[in-house]
């Protein structure tokens, strides 16, 4: 071989050497380039992901929107809030004041043993019967119940007195009443079962679309925030004349309490 075809050779080897180490490196330069573009990808994914959950955090929660809701207020309401619910004859002279929050369960068991007679009471004119839902429970025990109960309630309201008080009678029966912790007043369904027991509201389409539609939430706030300007503290709460009666546990000692406050 003569030296010149050597020298070419060697140059010729040389020259793929060069070429093979660009088109390497230029691969390893895409390659870099895809990965540099696929972890800025990622970043800002994280990032949205994490700015998303923050602006859904920072998103008014249901109630906090029915707060700034149009108010309506339901029939036989009255009060600049249609907050003062008063169920009774016209005639009767004595209020007795009645505070309650539907998820309570000393309530429910006033309701079970005195509630009977509360509403005979009322319905003989003996005295009439005012109204305070509170939903404080939904802060101790966290939930919605109450507030959702209470919405149900002036829907019921809406339909007649009589229904709201058979309604309230129902929410706290023995075989509907749920636990304090556990929150089944919070679905509509379950508040809409309730009613089924009810016959003014079973089948009723106006109620079932009031509950469904959260017609009554604003009034329910707005009946709590009319609750907690009483001063009242603890459920279940009796009063007439302003004054406190001791929550009985029989109808009989509460007829007598009752027959003692209507002559103070």
């Amino acid at each position: 071989m003569s030296s010149r075809n050597s020298q070419a050779n060697k140059a010729a080897a040389r020259e793929r050497l060069r070429a093979e180490r660009e088109a390497q490196a230029k691969k390893d330069k895409v390659r870099r380039q895809v990965v540099v573009a696929g972890a800025v990808v990622a970043a800002l994914a994280v990032i949205g992901g994490v700015a998303y959950a923050l602006v859904q955090a920072n998103q008014p929660g249901y109630w906090d929107k029915a707060a700034k809701a149009a108010l309506v207020k339901p029939k036989n309401t009255t009060g600049e809030d249609g907050t003062t619910v008063v169920v009774g004859k016209a005639e009767a002279k004595k209020t007795l004041e009645v505070y309650e929050d539907s998820r309570c369960p000393a309530c429910a068991q006033f309701e079970q043993s005195v509630g009977a007679q509360v509403k005979q009471d009322v319905d003989a004119g003996k005295y009439k019967l005012q109204y305070f839902g509170a939903t404080f429970i939904d802060n101790g025990a966290k939930g919605e119940g109450s507030k959702n109960a209470l919405s149900a309630l002036g829907a019921a309201l809406n339909v007649s007195p009589e229904a709201f008080l058979d309604y309230k009678a129902a929410l706290y029966s023995k075989e509907l009443h749920p636990q304090e912790t556990v929150d089944s007043f919070a679905k509509d369904d379950y508040l809409l079962k309730v009613a089924d027991t009810v016959p003014a509201l079973k089948g009723n389409a106006e109620f079932k679309k009031a509950v469904e539609d959260g017609t009554y939430d604003r009034w329910a706030l707005e009946m709590s925030k009319a609750f907690g300007k009483t001063g009242v503290t603890g459920t279940p709460t009796l009063k007439m004349d302003g004054k406190k009666i001791d929550t009985p546990g029989t109808p009989e000692a509460f007829t007598a309490a009752i027959d003692k406050a209507l002559a103070g």
